[in-house]
């Protein structure tokens, strides 16, 4: 059988690989591909980084208690007349000067404003936690579904290679009798048809396989690789009737889901943002202080011990006689700038009270969009829970239809596995037609394919009520 022998040769390097490719192929599990996934997920980063903004923002809300303190220093050159910073005079030559300062300001009440913006992003930012934890749990059903499938589609793929491989022994040995004339041809065609078929099968399953790896690479977000072994995940000790009732997992859902907890979260952050609104109301106390200097390069100082007589152009009249008057001069310095800049400094404290009265009603209307905010969140939060208990709901109906569905294969595989024994043995011994034996194979190969499914079906569903219940492991 050559046709047989290549899609067998070719089916085997794909699953089956001697010890030296194994050396070198990466064995992933459950758990392994959960780890990647939430190592490298689009969504859980930007969650995070989210998660990280608002951290932020919190800290800042925490900031805004502190002081402010703010340094200023100018420095100008003046041309031609100008006012002197030194006596506040005319002069005009070129000149030099520079003003410097230090001021603080303390807000003492704001209405509690940042006490309660301080709360607010608190809640804010303890949401936004929620939602990254939430984005993880998602990505890791969905690993898990992913996952699941690949090992799904390679048993089904294995199954159709058994299938197949017992059709071809058939044809094998039909095709000899019919060589010795000892069947009808009829037979041995039905037989070739039906082995056709179990090829397209193959070829169907094979290709499912390869789409299902594809696609869990794709939620791990990393490059694909062809190679990669997958460990089996233990199911037959995992079916079991799951006797939780639907009420009690939704009341432990509502405790350790993430969503729940971050739209409560929310809720609570949009009632502390209503009092921050509200604190914009009252007035605003600030305490302030500050500290200045300043300097020019034209302000001079006498020498001590240089004076000498001045005459000016001013003078008096006295008998007849003009005489003019003397004054005393003295020779000057330059006052350097640390002497200035000690001697210019000043100081200065206060309180100030703001008082709003009319800002074109803002504050009013800012108190009204904080209020249907808070009532929106808490209509999301009624409705999450209102969600959630629906999926519980589904989620329990489901894993008990998956259930119900294993044990009913079960036994239909059963069934089907001794009518085709007993049909095979009837058919080799020539009591039986090929089209009767064809149908017992086909009912036997379908509810092989079903159980397969069924059970990794079972599994998932089990995963997604573990999940709603907190206790989620791989």
């Amino acid at each position: 059988m050559k046709r047989y022998s290549s899609w067998m040769i070719i089916g085997s390097l794909i699953l089956n690989f001697n010890a030296k490719s194994q050396d070198s192929t990466k064995t992933l599990t459950l758990k392994s591909c959960i780890d990647l996934a939430i190592q490298n997920n689009l969504q859980i980063k930007q969650s995070e980084i989210q998660m990280q903004t608002n951290g932020v923002y919190y800290k800042q809300a925490k900031d805004n208690l502190l002081p402010q303190i703010n340094g200023s220093a100018s420095q100008s050159i003046n041309y031609g007349r100008s006012i002197s910073n030194v006596n506040n005079g005319y002069v005009d030559e070129q000149n030099s000067s520079g003003n410097y300062g230090l001021n603080a300001n303390l807000l003492l009440f704001s209405g509690l404003s940042l006490q309660n913006a301080i709360k607010q992003n608190a809640y804010a930012f303890d949401a936004s936690r929620m939602d990254w934890q939430q984005q993880k749990d998602n990505i890791t059903l969905s690993v898990i579904l992913s996952y699941l499938t690949v090992l799904g589609n390679r048993d089904q793929y294995e199954i159709a290679r058994e299938q197949a491989e017992v059709d071809a022994r058939q044809v094998e040995r039909l095709e000899i009798q019919n060589q010795e004339g000892a069947i009808a041809p009829a037979t041995l065609y039905d037989l070739k048809g039906q082995y056709a078929s179990d090829e397209v099968n193959v070829v169907n399953a094979l290709n499912a396989f390869e789409i299902a790896k594809v696609s869990l690479f794709t939620l791990l977000n990393i490059p694909y690789q062809k190679e990669a072994v997958y460990e089996t995940v233990n199911i037959n000790a995992d079916i079991s009737d799951f006797g939780t009732s639907a009420d009690s997992i939704y009341q432990t859902a509502l405790q350790t889901i993430p969503n729940i907890k971050a739209t409560d979260l929310r809720v609570k952050s949009n009632e502390k943002a209503v009092a921050v609104a509200r604190g914009k109301y009252y007035p605003y106390l600030s305490a302030y202080g500050s500290l200045n200097s300043n300097y020019s390069s034209i302000a001079t100082s006498a020498i001590p011990g240089s004076d000498f007589p001045v005459t000016t152009n001013d003078y008096i009249t006295y008998g007849g006689s003009n005489y003019f008057v003397t004054t005393t001069g003295s020779q000057t310095q330059k006052i350097s700038f640390g002497d200035q800049f000690k001697n210019n400094r000043y100081q200065q404290i206060g309180l100030q009270l703001n008082i709003p009265i009319l800002n074109f009603l803002s504050v009013r209307n800012n108190v009204k969009i904080a209020k249907l905010n808070y009532e929106n969140s808490k209509v999301l939060a009624n409705s999450s829970r209102n969600q959630l208990q629906q999926f519980v709901e589904q989620a329990w109906l489901n894993l008990h239809a998956a259930y119900g569905q294993y044990k009913g294969y079960l036994d239909q595989v059963h069934a089907y596995g001794e009518s085709f024994r007993t049909a095979e043995i009837r058919f080799n011994a020539g009591a039986i037609t090929s089209v009767d034996y064809v149908i017992a194979k086909n009912n036997f190969d379908k509810a092989n394919t079903n159980l397969s499914a069924a059970q990794y079906n079972y599994i998932f569903r089990t995963k997604i009520l573990e999940y709603y219940q907190g206790r989620l492991n791989f």
